[in-house]
């Protein structure tokens, strides 16, 4: 198996991260793809297949953990090529949703940038 689950939605609260700028405040790192949670259970094999595909958006996938897991919000695609190419991690932005609740729940400033979900 790929991946530790698939999912076809987010099972967790909307965090507010919306642009990539936003995302790009959060340094990359690996994770494995093992450890991932797909949000998604379809894939377009067009742009699977495409060599352009990520010419436009951000060249890490977007990972939420939350709580214990690691949820694939966006990057499915890239995931998929690094499994092809027998490379068992990703390259990911992970925003900690855990942290960042718990942040905003005791009440402490949040990081600079950082969009408020309890705000809606």
């Amino acid at each position: 198996m790929i991946f530790k689950g698939i999912a076809d939605s987010r099972p967790y609260p909307d965090h507010g991260f919306a642009t990539a700028a936003q995302w790009s405040r959060i340094p990359p790192r690996q994770i494995r793809l093992a450890d991932l949670v797909t949000t998604k259970a379809r894939l377009d094999l067009a742009t699977l297949l495409s060599e352009e595909s990520t010419f436009y958006g951000d060249l890490f996938a977007h990972v939420v953990y939350w709580e214990g897991s690691y949820y694939l919000e966006d990057g499915l695609h890239r995931a998929v090529r690094a499994a092809l190419h027998q490379r068992s991690v990703l390259h990911c932005r992970v925003l900690n949703l855990d942290e960042l609740l718990d942040l905003r729940q005791n009440s402490v400033t949040s990081l600079p940038g950082t969009p408020n979900i309890n705000e809606r």
